[in-house]
């Protein structure tokens, strides 16, 4: 597939074809990784490290655990 890199400010830019961005799962708001490699463009959708929750609360120590927060009366239909 060839595609024309145009001006965008002072950068330059290429526009992913639909098919492509839906074969290689890129939507908008993805983060790419552009590199060099082998004197190529080469564009990598960065992933995002996803935690366990075992992970998560392996972090959870007394000097980070906070008390109970108190937000008040019941304003609507809540039911405490």
């Amino acid at each position: 597939m060839h595609v024309r890199v145009r001006k965008w400010g002072n950068s330059l830019a290429v526009r992913i074809p639909k098919p492509l961005a839906e074969d290689a799962e890129i939507k908008e708001g993805t983060v790419l990784n552009l590199a060099v490699s082998e004197g190529k463009v080469v564009a990598t959708p960065v992933q995002k490290k996803r935690l366990s929750l075992k992970q998560l609360l392996a972090k959870v120590n007394r000097k980070n655990l906070h008390d109970e927060v108190d937000f008040g009366s019941p304003v609507g239909r809540e039911i405490w």
